[in-house]
């Protein structure tokens, strides 16, 4: 389906398993992503050095299916508010008619989840709208680890710090 803003974009699945405690949400995967058909493809993108350094590990130095096996293994799961949307080309502001992804029904299926943290502001904007009224569950906003949201890497190393508190050491 397209129109004059852009193709439908289809988000992926939940990175996420019984021990998830720490969820961190995106807005919906930028055209990098969606093209490597990996999270946070983009080589200009911090989340991987971010949370690399929340957990004390260098993330961004492994293949793929290995960084994500180092996530669950910690506690951490990845997933996106909108499910999918129209957009032309990779940033937020582009997106159009989006689909909310099933958030509720997420972190209803994990016992263990102590904190969502919104990865950029879209990503607070909407999840927020949905998941307000969690109990026991802490949100947290983060500045967006895309190149786009033009903050200093120190800057966002500091904001991004706060998430070690929640997981095991």
């Amino acid at each position: 389906m397209t129109d004059s803003s852009g193709d439908r974009r289809q988000g992926f699945a939940p990175v996420v398993d019984t021990g998830t405690r720490l969820l961190i949400l995106g807005s919906l995967p930028g055209d990098a992503s969606l093209k490597a058909a990996q999270y946070y493809a983009h080589p200009r993108n911090s989340f991987w050095p971010l949370i690399g350094g929340v957990l004390g590990e260098d993330l961004a130095a492994l293949p793929y299916e290995q960084r994500l096996d180092r996530l669950k293994a910690r506690g951490v799961g990845l997933w996106d508010v909108i499910a999918s949307a129209e957009r032309s080309g990779s940033l937020d502001a582009a997106i159009r008619s989006p689909e909310a992804a099933d958030l509720r029904g997420l972190v209803e299926s994990l016992p263990e989840l102590r904190v969502v943290a919104f990865n950029g502001g879209l990503a607070a904007k909407l999840g927020r709208r949905i998941l307000s009224d969690l109990e026991g569950v802490a949100l947290v906003d983060l500045p967006s680890s895309s190149p786009a949201h033009a903050i200093s890497l120190s800057a966002k190393v500091d904001s991004w710090a706060i998430l070690g508190k929640f997981l095991p050491g």
